[in-house]
């Protein structure tokens, strides 16, 4: 069959290659046709249009970029079009991809929607339009299932795919020397994988070097920037910044500073106890608080559903604050010891591997039924 995916950021790059790898393995004539990454590309098929020309957040953002977000929306209707698919997948980023599953219902397309969209968070009436245009729905969030069943809506949930992702990761045992890393132990810093994240997050995180130098701190780059956008920010600080090792990062960090997002569940998943952090526009910060109904923004604190690691958010994002959260994780016993047993129970919670597997057995499924 013929698949056409689109995914706009670094994680759903990664969740949409391993859906690509378990797809292949129950199909053995896939062909794929997909806006994505460097990781789907190489499962194989054409990459339309690389993530990082999509990767806009923050209302100001969408706003400056408008007219390159509707040309991205535009060629990626008529690509479907043009190509005509047996089986639409979209990958998160729902401001784009609702837009795309409306359109596809138009043209008689079944749409697949992984990894739901974040509607339990604001306006969740939202659940009575993907009710309308999505026809499959694959969450991997625990509560996900109720809360959507409490609008009437019956969705499959498949795991957790980070779980995959990790299950398959095979450390490297040379990776501290490969990298020249010495003996000191390390303070990852995951300052996110987008423009506007990394230069709003990275100049607070790095001054965690000057308040710790027993440790070595290194930076996880994101895989669609280059060493020099990121030594701007450093100024004279030897800080190493490794791209396309994180895994081997994490299981080798003592601590981590980390951007919200999907990378806090990763490193609480590699047990590296972590401070939060996130800073935005300020007129994007200001409209999320009036719209946002949650306690919470870090995926590790609202599957647990209480705080287990801290959030910087905004105002409260500041070197001072890291570092002072920094100084706790890495000197004081009883506060360490209690987030590594919350990130135990996080596992539990979590359940096994397998929702790559699982998601396309069922996309498979519903296809052929169709």
């Amino acid at each position: 069959m013929r698949y056409y995916l689109v995914a706009g950021e670094a994680s759903g790059d990664l969740h949409g290659a391993n859906l690509m790898k378990a797809l292949k393995e129950r199909d053995p004539d896939a062909e794929f046709r997909f806006f994505g990454g460097d990781l789907m590309l190489a499962e194989g098929g054409t990459l339309v249009k690389h993530y990082r020309e999509m990767a806009f957040m923050g209302l100001i953002e969408v706003i400056v970029h408008l007219r390159a977000i509707l040309k991205n929306i535009q060629q990626c209707k008529d690509d479907i079009k043009a190509w005509q698919p047996d089986v639409l997948i979209l990958i998160d980023i729902p401001g784009f991809n609702l837009k795309i599953a409306a359109y596809a219902k138009t043209i008689g397309l079944d749409v697949n929607y992984y990894i739901s969209p974040k509607v339990w968070a604001w306006n969740q009436k939202r659940v009575l339009k993907i009710k309308r245009i999505v026809d499959h729905l694959f969450c991997i969030l625990p509560f996900e299932v109720d809360f959507y069943k409490s609008w009437g809506m019956e969705v499959d949930y498949v795991g957790n795919p980070l779980l995959d992702a990790i299950a398959a990761f095979k450390p490297d045992p040379d990776f501290l020397q490969q990298q020249g890393l010495g003996d000191k132990k390390i303070i990852a810093l995951l300052p996110g994988s987008r423009k506007q994240e990394i230069s709003n997050l990275l100049p607070c995180m790095i001054a965690v070097a000057d308040s710790f130098p027993d440790y070595q701190v290194v930076i996880a780059g994101a895989p669609s920037f280059h060493i020099d956008y990121y030594k701007q920010f450093l100024g004279d600080k030897d800080i190493p910044v490794l791209f396309d090792t994180t895994y081997n990062l994490l299981s080798h960090a003592n601590a981590a500073v980390v951007a919200s997002g999907t990378a806090t569940l990763e490193t609480a998943l590699f047990h590296v106890p972590q401070v939060v952090v996130y800073k935005g526009n300020a007129v994007t910060i200001a409209v999320a608080r009036m719209v946002v109904k949650l306690e919470f923004i870090s995926l590790v604190n609202l599957i647990m559903n209480k705080g287990i690691v801290k959030e910087l958010i905004q105002e409260t994002c500041t070197s001072a604050k890291i570092n002072t959260e920094l100084d706790l994780i890495l000197n004081d016993k009883d506060y360490r010891d209690t987030m590594l047993s919350n990130y135990n129970l996080l596992d539990e919670r979590m359940g096994q591997p397998g929702a790559s597997a699982k998601t396309a057995e069922l996309i498979i499924k519903y296809a052929k039924n169709k």
